[in-house]
């Protein structure tokens, strides 16, 4: 039972110790959640309160099934982005028929993760590389900010997901910036950093809220050009059938993987960094896809849409001293409290606040830093970032990511076809130490010796290099050369492919009377050697447990050759 539900593993063993901590750090994220569901939802196209559901029913399923003690879940800037620019051109923004179309994007999603974690898929993500993800993270965060000041201007600007759009539609429409609406939208930026520079933990986005519900309630006569909330309607979220169109569930489908594995892949890194000095940690990669994949599942039968974890809300939880997911429940209490009682407070609450609210909680998402580390540390990288953020800048969301994992997989499949390849050389004065030549300039290079060591398992990507490479080293080395050695110290694996190659250089280079050895041969090596009969060829004499070990096997049989010449000659000539 614990296996299939990890909230046993804790639960039992709760300690009152705890409580406070969770108690506080739950109302923390519950009051958090309010404002930010509301604003998240209107980005993803739907009415404000799918946001609060997003925010109920999914965190209560992943406390019961997820393994991280302090990841905070619910709706996130990013995944109602990648919904708005999905759904957006296959059902009308404000419909009936657009919200049913998010509610089965949810359920789609939640199937993917669910089956992705029960088959233990999880290292699929793995091909979304750091560079890529940061491009497209640091991208859809600039989408967002801008599509947001729209409503921090008081300007009615067509939906868009490409940069270039949005800035055109925003430059059209300048002149026609609503006066009261900035000042009430940048009044209420400056006090969410004006809080956050006295203390990180001082709710200011409740804060603004707050004041900007009192401001149209008092002075609604005199702002009637600023756009508000209105009503949100209160009471349980109803439990809503889906109707499983295949044909729109193909045209989903796109759009349900990019949510399905951004969405595991914003919450397993949170969860991660979060649990990095948890000594107790049982972070489970495949169990939190399941987690997921249920919370989106049976969420979308209660209006609720894509969620995931929260980086902000999470370092929050953690901060404000959540000890165990007990906070998660206690924040789900406090979004069924203000669903059931609290929702027409909200009916004055301004738009443009909520743009302010988005925009300061996106803006921490463009990754400055990543991208200034990348261009000093490794520009490959840096420049499959760059190519990331441009599509999904320029393109859209899915292209961008789409285009990201195609540069992850080629750069993975281009770096293990052109491994590192070194040639080995002895240190002075030691017994047994072998260096890169290419490090290090003064070691001896024996005329009659090439030591190389290839720093790659050896498959059909890069056999083809490897014996190019070879063939190279052989030729620079001239007719004085008779002992290749190749160090296997970092070959893991090889396949059919790489048998092949060593034959085929077997052959050849028997055939011109140069000797090849084998050195540090590693297990799975050895079997594979043994399996494919390749063993044989290279015979066991031939394999050694070190280089130097091998260099002596040779120089003895050479003064062997040469006795054995000599003893020869003088027998003749006798």
């Amino acid at each position: 039972m614990n296996k299939i539900f990890p909230i046993l593993d804790w639960l039992p063993n709760y300690k009152t110790s705890f409580l406070r901590g969770d108690i506080f750090a739950g109302l923390t994220i519950g009051i958090i959640l309010i404002p930010q569901g509301i604003a998240y939802s209107i980005i993803a196209g739907l009415p404000p309160i799918y946001g609060l559901y997003t925010a109920l029913i999914p965190q209560l399923i992943y406390t019961i099934f997820g393994t991280s003690k302090q990841l905070s879940t619910g709706p996130t800037a990013l995944d109602s982005l990648i919904i708005a620019s999905g759904v957006s051109t296959l059902a009308i923004v404000g419909t009936d028929n657009y919200i049913t179309t998010v509610l089965l994007l949810t359920i789609m999603v939640g199937a993917l993760q669910f089956l992705v974690g029960i088959f233990r898929l999880g290292f699929i993500v793995n091909f979304l590389s750091r560079p890529v993800l940061t491009g497209f993270v640091s991208a859809a965060a600039i989408i967002i900010a801008f599509s947001q000041l729209k409503d921090l201007l008081g300007l009615d600007v067509a939906r868009s997901n490409q940069i270039h759009t949005i800035i055109v539609n925003l430059f059209e429409k300048i002149t026609e910036i609503n006066l009261n609406t900035i000042l009430i939208g940048l009044g209420s930026i400056l006090i969410i950093y004006g809080l956050k520079k006295i203390h990180k933990k001082l709710p200011g986005q409740l804060l603004v809220v707050i004041i900007g519900i009192l401001v149209m309630k008092w002075f609604g006569n005199y702002l009637s050009d600023v756009e508000i909330v209105k009503d949100i309607p209160k009471g349980l979220p109803p439990f809503l059938m889906h109707h499983f169109d295949v044909s729109l569930m193909q045209k989903l489908l796109p759009i349900a993987l990019t949510l399905a594995f951004t969405g595991f892949l914003q919450g397993i890194s949170i969860a991660k960094t979060l649990d990095e000095d948890v000594i107790d940690s049982n972070l489970k990669p495949n169990k939190e896809l399941i987690a997921l994949g249920l919370g989106n599942m049976v969420g979308s039968f209660f209006g609720a849409y894509t969620f995931t974890g929260s980086f902000s809300r999470s370092a929050i939880n953690k901060e404000a001293g959540a000890n165990t997911a007990m906070s998660n429940v206690v924040a789900a209490l406090f979004i069924l409290i203000t669903i059931l009682f609290l929702t027409p407070v909200f009916y004055y609450l301004p738009k443009t606040v909520l743009a302010a609210i988005i925009i300061t909680a996106i803006l921490g998402m463009i990754k400055v830093k990543d991208m200034r580390f990348l261009w000093k540390t490794d520009k490959k990288d840096f420049i499959m970032m760059l190519v990331t953020l441009i599509i999904t800048l320029t393109v859209g969301i899915k292209e961008g990511i789409m285009v990201g994992v195609m540069v992850s997989i080629f750069a993975v499949i281009f770096e293990t076809s052109r491994p590192h390849m070194a040639v080995l050389g002895k240190v002075p004065n030691t017994a047994h130490f072998y260096r890169n030549k290419g490090r290090f300039n003064d070691v001896e290079i024996d005329k009659e010796f090439l030591i190389v060591r290839f720093d790659s398992q050896l498959y059909f990507a890069n056999t083809n290099y490897f014996k190019e490479k070879l063939d190279e080293l052989v030729y620079e080395k001239g007719e004085d050369l008779r002992l290749i050695i190749i160090d296997a110290e970092v070959i893991s694996n090889i396949d059919s492919s790489g048998v092949f190659a060593l034959n085929e250089l077997l052959k050849k280079y028997n055939s011109r009377g140069i000797k090849i050895y084998f050195t540090n041969i590693k297990g799975p090596l050895r079997d594979a050697f043994a399996k494919s009969g390749l063993i044989n060829q290279i015979g066991v004499e031939n394999c050694f447990m070190s280089i130097q070990e091998a260099v002596n096997n040779y120089l003895n049989k050479d003064n062997l050759d040469q006795e054995r010449k000599y003893t020869q000659y003088l027998d003749q000539v006798n």
